[in-house]
């Protein structure tokens, strides 16, 4: 059920190169795995400076509740921190840590 294959490197590596953009049927797949895992808190980002800084938070489950930033999490492109938030899930979900 929704298991993650970790042989796949070449999807991480697919992911690593093109984080954001058209991404092949097996990765859209494991992205799918990934993210349908993270339950009620699932991670975003947030634009806090335009087009400079992003930063990495977590939805509450209640609705309009505001987000909670987590500390630490800043990134200086949306392809930076995407990657940041697929080496998490992929940590979360596998317990192996990605460089």
């Amino acid at each position: 059920m929704n298991e993650i294959d970790r042989s796949r490197r070449d999807l991480i590596e697919e992911f690593r190169r093109t984080p954001i953009g058209r991404h092949s049927p097996d990765l859209r797949l494991l992205l799918n795995r990934l993210r349908t895992g993270q339950g009620d808190a699932p991670y975003l980002l947030v634009c806090t400076v335009p087009h400079r800084e992003w930063r990495l938070a977590r939805k509450t489950p209640r609705r309009m509740s505001p987000v909670t930033l987590i500390p630490g999490q800043v990134f200086s492109s949306p392809e930076e921190a995407e990657w940041a938030v697929f080496k998490l899930l992929w940590q979360e979900r596998t317990g192996e840590v990605l460089s």
